[in-house]
């Protein structure tokens, strides 16, 4: 892997790395330039790109007098979300609800307190409901004079047509991982070996290369996850590993909501008057039951992204695996003697990945893949976890 590195923009653009092109337009769009600027922004780009990153950069260098110098109160208050003119909304739910919109448009036909504009940045425009898009696109056709609509989704086909088709469009490419891996030891300190082999992993995804180089525990959930190929011998092995993977994924999802989950149901608690002289109000019992299926909904989401997490790892696997298989079909193999082999994501695990490929074919390396993206779009269709994860282990096993 090649370790030159990209030159990165300074201030408040200093994190989007790889991202030369769309933070030129942005920043051109930010300083003023004629024909550069939109009144609502659809920023896409695959997972980890940095798609929430360069809306809250562009938002910050909107009320920067220096457009983006990282350094003034408008870009440390517009990043951190503390600027009265500068909303940020990332949901942790399934979806985001009409009443949640409806609140973000009145905030948009609010003149500036502070800034030079009025910023709404949604992180998570995918997941408007339909009753919220069709709330959402009168303020976009209509906009107030100083409001600026930025939208963040993965493709463009993830918005409503009537939302994208009134927005800019702005695509992030995936990052590389030799500019990953040097963003993470200039950033957070990382130590270089352990950035590279992170940034590998992770493909360019920003945030999942942050996790992994911070949590030693979330390294060795991949590496545990990278063990499941070699231990499906048999019907009885793939039961029993989409049951634990499933169990681990519900795990891992309880753990990350815990403790909000616990802090929101003391705050409503404490509003309801719960303990004052015994108190339990009528409307008690039905807030509470809301509170509960909203964090019902949170958990599901968070266990959906971890076996997403998951299928991506084993799909890594077996995509080395093809890239050895393919390396052998072309009859290179005895050319690469004394050379590095073809680049593969779990460079670590080659000796393994090399074993594998050697016992199958590319054909049945390939069947498992689609097994792998079958088992996605099942949990996407909420088709039970585990049935999902057992049809798909089986699939693994059958090649």
């Amino acid at each position: 892997m090649s370790t030159t590195t990209t030159e990165l923009p300074p201030g408040v653009w200093a994190d989007l790395v790889g991202q030369q092109g769309p933070v030129g337009v942005l920043r051109r769009a930010a300083a003023g330039h004629r024909h550069a600027m939109s009144h609502a922004w659809l920023v896409v780009g695959p997972p980890g790109s940095g798609r929430s990153t360069a809306a809250r950069a562009f938002a910050a260098a909107l009320q920067c007098p220096r457009q983006g110098c990282g350094q003034c109160s408008e870009c440390r208050t517009s990043l951190s979300g503390a600027h009265p003119d500068v909303t940020l909304v990332r949901t942790e739910m399934l979806s985001i609800g009409v009443d949640e919109v409806r609140e973000l448009v009145r905030r948009a036909a609010m003149s500036p307190t502070l800034g030079r504009r009025q910023v709404l940045v949604v992180e998570d425009a995918d997941r408007l409901t339909e009753r919220g898009a069709d709330a959402l696109l009168k303020s976009i056709e209509e906009p107030a004079p100083k409001t600026v609509w930025l939208l963040c989704a993965p493709t463009a086909d993830d918005v409503v047509p009537t939302i994208r088709s009134r927005c800019r469009l702005l695509t992030l490419a995936t990052p590389r991982p030799a500019d990953v891996a040097a963003l993470l030891h200039r950033r957070d300190g990382v130590e270089e070996s352990l950035a590279a082999e992170v940034a590998r992993a992770a493909q360019g995804h920003i945030g999942r290369a942050r996790v992994l180089a911070r949590d030693e525990s979330a390294r060795e959930r991949r590496r545990e996850v990278l063990r499941i190929p070699g231990r499906l011998t048999d019907l009885g092995a793939c039961l029993t590993a989409a049951a634990a993977l499933v169990e681990s994924c519900a795990a891992e999802a309880g753990a990350a909501t815990a403790e909000v989950d616990a802090r929101e149901r003391a705050a409503l608690e404490e509003a309801l008057g719960f303990g004052a002289r015994g108190a339990r109000p009528k409307q008690a019992a039905s807030a509470l039951r809301d509170l509960e299926e909203q964090q019902r909904a949170r958990a599901k989401r968070f266990q959906r992204d971890a076996l997403d997490r998951a299928l991506t790892e084993l799909t890594t696997w077996y995509r080395d695996v093809l890239a050895l298989q393919t390396c052998q079909a072309r009859e290179v193999a005895p050319e690469l003697e004394g050379r590095p082999g073809p680049e593969l994501v779990n460079e670590e695990l080659r000796p393994e990945l090399a074993a594998t490929a050697r016992r199958g074919t590319p054909e049945a390396t390939l069947r498992r893949i689609d097994a792998l993206l079958a088992c996605r779009e099942a949990l996407e269709g909420n088709v039970a976890p585990l049935l999902a994860v057992e049809a798909m282990m089986i699939a693994l096993v059958r090649g």
